[in-house]
């Protein structure tokens, strides 16, 4: 096992997928009643964008950077910027929240962060930046036996975000045979499934499998910031999205196009469409 986020952190992906949580986690907080956040694949936490793996790829820079600084971004960012501002406060963008850091810092007093990490030194990490937090709970094993673990919660209200390092061939499909589980185990979970953009061909399977998965619902949400047809290259990417609340495809029409105008490259460009309609 190889892959090391630092590497990507707070890049395109990083940005249109950490918006969107911060959304999903925003909605879900409407109502009183306590939720569980599952992280499958949770990586470091925190990220320093100056470090070494950072620094070597500088990703980042076409990603987060675009935002930093302006003051003309969509409200709906209001929560991500938030966190980013109050972990660089003398206003130089150096640190960077992975997903686990984004729900720990936004989920409420009464509910929970079930975080997972394989990577044995990144768990480590991971549990040193979660610190003492008493609704944060961190564990180290593969990723893929989450659902069955952990589900259900004693909350009745859960948000999954499913989000491995896709370096084997087979993790398409794992995503969707972890989505089927997931819902087979507590239907009502939001789960979100983060996954790259590239070949075409490769996702027309993989969208017939998640259709088949038995989800309630499935939204997809795409962000491009290449032609869908380059060749060789990370072209954009995607959440789908099972039993997205209330709320969040209207939030995500107004967000996608300003987020394609911000960060896409050659070109940028978004969908959004139901996989399985309600």
């Amino acid at each position: 096992m190889n892959y090391r986020h630092a590497f990507h952190a707070g890049n395109h992906a990083d940005v249109f997928k950490h918006i969107v949580l911060t959304r999903l986690l925003a909605l879900m907080a409407r109502k009183e009643q306590p939720f569980a956040y599952l992280d499958t694949h949770a990586g470091l936490g925190l990220y320093d964008l100056r470090g070494d793996q950072a620094s070597r790829t500088g990703e980042w820079l076409e990603g987060v950077a675009r935002l930093w600084g302006r003051d003309d971004l969509p409200p709906l960012t209001a929560d991500y910027l938030r966190i980013l501002h109050k972990m660089n406060p003398d206003g130089e963008l150096r640190y960077y929240p992975g997903s686990p850091e984004l729900a720990r810092r936004l989920v409420r007093q009464q509910d929970r962060v079930l975080l997972n990490e394989k990577h044995p030194e990144d768990g480590r990490l991971l549990k040193e930046n979660m610190g003492k937090d008493p609704r944060v709970a961190v564990h180290l094993g593969e990723g893929w036996f989450v659902p069955r673990a952990l589900l259900p919660v004693q909350e009745k209200r859960a948000v999954m975000l499913i989000d491995p390092p896709f370096e084997q061939l087979d993790e398409m499909q794992r995503c969707a045979k972890a989505l089927k589980e997931t819902i087979g185990r507590m239907r009502q979970t939001v789960a979100a499934i983060w996954y790259p953009i590239k070949d075409p061909r490769v996702l027309k399977r993989f969208y017939q499998d998640l259709a088949g998965s038995g989800a309630p619902k499935l939204l997809r949400v795409e962000l491009l910031i290449h032609p869908l047809d380059t060749p060789q290259s990370l072209n954009g990417s995607g959440l789908a999205i099972a039993n997205p609340p209330w709320g969040l495809e209207e939030e995500l029409r107004e967000l996608l196009p300003w987020l394609a105008q911000t960060l896409g490259q050659t070109r940028g460009g978004w969908t959004l469409d139901w996989l399985i309609a309600e």
